[in-house]
């Protein structure tokens, strides 16, 4: 099995590198024989706030990562978190928070680091 990390660190709106990572991740997650983990930093901490609202036609970020928790494992900085006001309660299914000693060890185990 490959291992590949994904770290975002742009918010989950106003460009499109949250997006385009979570496009990325959730393609790979469902080939066979690929784990992927995804950890969210700085202001991608954002991507997991439950209850987003977006106008008729356009991606939520929400729904996307879902889909990759569903199929692999999100941890969020907590100190990131803890900096903009996120609680543990305000993320989406399957969203959780982490440290940067997790980070670490994700980082270490993976075969694959891509940072969006």
């Amino acid at each position: 099995m490959t291992s590949t990390l994904f770290i975002l660190n742009d918010a989950p709106y106003g460009n499109e590198r949250a997006y385009n990572g979570l496009r990325l991740a959730s393609a790979l997650a469902s080939k066979e024989g690929q784990q992927v983990r995804m950890f969210l930093l700085a202001d991608a901490v954002g991507c997991a706030k439950s209850g987003q609202k977006v106008p008729q036609g356009y991606y939520s970020i929400q729904l996307m990562l879902g889909k990759v928790a569903r199929q692999g494992e999100v941890g969020l900085c907590g100190t990131c978190m803890d900096a903009r006001g996120l609680t543990d309660t305000e993320l989406t299914d399957g969203a959780k928070r982490s440290t940067l000693a997790q980070l670490a060890d994700w980082t270490a185990e993976a075969d694959k680091v891509i940072v969006f």
